[in-house]
């Protein structure tokens, strides 16, 4: 027996990029997102139903990572990939996202990260929506929706 592909913390990948590259560019792009919806909540430019909307679907998206990962660890029932997508999609990416990290859920599978990132940025495309003229009028539908 011989060890194969062992990797030190740091060391780069064969592309030559530190290995924890993509994991700080996505946190520092996640936490300036969460900033500026708390932030533009607080000057009144997003209702605070948009920002208790993101937080309900965060918390809830980071449970259902979690349980989905307590499921795999113990071979049970797991949640649909295309449910974990859909709950990102729906404004809980930031809590996918932190969960994909903290429980090392999720975070080597290539092909679910591509779908994650594009839910990501269909996400964050419809919040920059709400900032234009065609999308302002979303804004008061969910201001009143409570």
């Amino acid at each position: 027996m011989r060890a194969a592909n062992i990797a030190y913390p740091h060391s780069k990948t064969a592309s030559g990029k530190p290995k924890g590259n993509r994991r700080i560019l996505g946190s520092i792009f996640t936490i300036s997102f969460c900033i500026f919806v708390v932030v533009a909540t607080f000057f009144g430019r997003l209702p605070v139903q948009l920002l208790a909307i993101y937080a309900i679907a965060c918390i809830l998206t980071f449970i259902v990572y979690a349980m989905d990962k307590a499921a795999a660890k113990n071979d049970k029932w797991r949640t649909k990939e295309s449910t974990l997508h859909l709950l990102g999609l729906i404004g809980g990416w930031p809590g996918a996202f932190y969960a994909q990290n903290k429980l090392r859920h999720k975070s080597k599978k290539n092909e679910f990260q591509s779908v994650f990132w594009i839910t990501v940025v269909l996400n964050v495309g419809a919040f920059v929506y709400l900032f234009t003229d065609g999308g302002s009028k979303y804004i008061t539908v969910i201001s009143n929706f409570w």
